[in-house]
């Protein structure tokens, strides 16, 4: 796994043995970003569920000010911290939360922080064909919290499996799907009356790729 584009492209990034870690395969990335375009220079990052931090530092990496990385697991963090110095990005532009990410989400609205571009690739849910999902990609899109942090023009950028049918609140509106073997990731942004800023700047490209 590695650092696609951007001041530190090619940088291999440390990954954790074992199971406990899913990392965002490069082609699912690759397809993320080409689709954010522009809008990731200058951006506020939040990434939930990140695991090695791989998505944060692809945006420092592409330009963005500022990334919070919110991991549970310290030793997770631990590879967080190694990949940052391994991609020899400012270390002041990455901060580093080791807790739940729905406490955190919890913290970071009653702090009053708000970021421009919010990922979350939790671990994947179970198969849920003819009941409501109960994964943690569901419970993100139900969290009060969440659409809190991000700015009226921001996006929420959802990693799930394919076979974790999800139901989308009426507070998100889904702006494009992108599709590769098992992995689906949803882009959404919060209903406006009016689109601040551009939102339509996203690159107008097909889902990458369909089963």
């Amino acid at each position: 796994m590695r650092i696609i584009s951007g001041s530190a492209a090619g940088c291999l990034l440390n990954v954790p043995k074992g199971f406990d870690v899913r990392p965002t395969p490069d082609l699912v990335k690759q397809a993320v970003f080409n689709s954010l375009g522009e809008r990731v220079a200058g951006a506020r990052v939040l990434e939930l569920f990140a695991g090695t931090g791989a998505l944060s530092l692809e945006c420092l990496s592409r330009g963005a000010v500022q990334a919070v990385c919110v991991e549970r697991s310290n030793r997770h963090a631990e590879f967080i911290r190694q990949n940052l110095e391994a991609a020899r990005l400012d270390p002041a532009t990455l901060q580093i939360r080791a807790q739940d990410v729905f406490t955190a989400l919890l913290q970071l609205t009653a702090a009053g922080a708000t970021f421009d571009l919010v990922f979350a690739d939790p671990p994947y849910g179970e198969k849920n064909l003819g009941r409501r999902s109960t994964s943690l990609a569901q419970k993100l899109l139900d969290d009060p919290h969440l659409p809190a942090v991000l700015t009226v023009d921001g996006l929420f950028l959802l990693g799930h499996t394919k076979r974790d049918t999800l139901s989308i609140p009426a507070v998100w509106q889904e702006r494009k799907l992108l599709k590769h073997g098992d992995s689906i990731f949803r882009i959404f942004r919060k209903p406006q009356k009016e689109i601040v800023g551009g939102l339509d700047s996203l690159q107008a490209q097909p889902p990458y790729a369909t089963d």
